[in-house]
C-alpha cells in the first residue's frame, strides 16, 4: 500500500467522485489517514493513478456509491447534480453526501433537499487553498450542515484540511463566495499595485518584498505576487473557476437583495481575461491589465502558460 497509513476498518467507507486537479491529493491525504477508499473518475486513467495506494476504482458512480460517505469533488453544480443522480439508487438511506465543488449555493440547497427525501444527509463542503493546500492537507473547508452531520463529517474532513460549519446547508458555497470575492478582489489589486510600480519606475518585486510584513501584507501578495513577478500562470486555481465563483457572487448578492458594486467590478475584470486564457492560475488577471495598457509589462520573465 505504498507510504500510506494501513486502512483502519472501524473507521467509514468512503467514496470520493472527481479526481482532478484537486480531488486527487484530497482523495490522497484520505488513503493516508487509513481510510477504505472507492474513487471515479469521468476519465478513469486519471483515478487509476490511486490504486498502488490503496484505492479502489469504481467504473460508474453508482458502483462507488456503497460507501458511509460519499464525496463530490466536481468542476461545478450541474456536473455534481448529474453524478449524485447516477449515483442515488445505490446510496443507503442514513449515508451522508458531502459536496466539495464550488457550486451556487441554490444548487447546494437543491441538492440537500433531494437527498433528503431519500433519507441521505448532505453537507456542502466547498475549499480554499489551492492545490499546494490540497498536497498539504491545510484546506479551508467551509461547511454548511445540521451540527450533527458536521460531527460525523468532521473527522473525514480533518484529513484534509480545517474545517468550519458555518450555517446550515447552503451556507458552505455563501462563504466559499465570500472567500473568493476576496480572492479575486486581492489579486486584482495586487496586479494594478505591481503595474504601477514598474511604470513609475520602481522595481516592482522590491515594492512588494518592502510592503510585506506591513498591513498590505496577504497570502495573495506572497503567493501569487510572486507568480505575476515570475510570469509564472501555471495553473494551481484556474482563471476559469474563478471568473465562475465571480459570477455566483453575483448570483448570490441578488439573492440576498444587495448590491456589491466592487464585486461587480473585479466580476467584468475576469470576464475580460477568459477570451485572454481560461486555463491559467487565476494571477493571470495581470495579463488583462496589461491588455489595458498596451507597451506596459511587470517584470522582464517570458511568460510560462498552459496550453488552451
Amino acid at each position: 500500500m505504498s507510504a500510506h497509513s494501513k486502512q483502519d476498518a472501524n473507521k467509514p467507507r468512503i467514496a470520493f467522485l472527481g479526481i482532478g486537479l484537486m480531488g486527487k491529493p484530497m482523495a490522497s491525504n484520505l488513503l493516508k489517514a487509513g481510510y477504505k477508499l472507492t474513487v471515479w473518475n469521468r476519465t478513469e486513467a486519471k483515478a487509476q493513478v490511486l490504486a498502488p495506494h490503496g484505492a479502489t476504482i469504481a467504473s460508474s458512480p453508482g458502483n462507488a456509491a456503497n460507501a458511509d460517505i460519499i464525496i463530490t469533488m466536481l468542476e461545478a453544480g450541474p456536473q455534481v447534480k448529474a453524478v449524485i443522480e447516477l449515483a442515488l439508487d445505490k446510496i443507503a438511506p442514513g449515508a451522508l453526501v458531502i459536496d466539495m465543488s464550488s457550486t451556487r449555493q441554490s444548487e447546494a440547497e437543491e441538492l440537500h433537499h433531494m437527498l433528503a427525501q431519500r433519507g441521505v444527509h448532505f453537507i456542502d463542503a466547498p475549499v480554499s487553498g489551492g492545490v499546494l493546500g490540497a498536497e498539504a492537507a491545510t484546506l479551508a473547508i467551509m461547511a454548511g450542515g445540521s451540527a450533527e452531520q458536521f460531527t460525523r463529517a468532521e473527522p473525514v474532513l480533518s484529513a484534509m484540511g480545517r474545517p468550519t460549519l458555518v450555517g446550515p446547508a447552503g451556507c458552505g458555497q455563501l462563504a466559499k463566495l465570500c472567500n473568493q470575492l476576496i480572492v479575486g478582489a486581492t489579486l486584482d489589486i495586487v496586479a494594478e499595485a505591481l503595474m504601477l510600480a514598474q511604470a513609475g519606475g520602481a522595481d516592482p518585486a522590491a515594492v512588494r518584498q518592502a510592503i510585506r510584513g506591513g498591513f498590505a501584507e496577504s497570502r495573495i501578495l506572497e503567493v501569487h505576487g510572486q507568480r505575476m513577478l515570475d510570469r509564472n500562470f501555471m495553473p494551481g486555481g484556474q482563471v476559469k473557476s474563478q471568473a465562475k465563483d465571480l459570477e455566483n457572487v453575483l448570483i448570490a448578492a441578488a439573492n440576498a437583495g444587495i448590491s456589491l458594486p466592487i464585486a461587480e467590478q473585479v466580476t467584468e475584470h475576469y470576464r475580460s481575461l477568459l477570451p485572454i486564457t481560461s486555463n491559467a492560475d487565476q494571477s493571470a488577471i495581470l495579463l488583462m491589465l496589461e491588455h489595458h495598457n498596451p507597451g506596459k509589462r511587470v517584470g522582464t520573465a517570458a511568460d510560462k502558460l498552459p496550453q488552451e
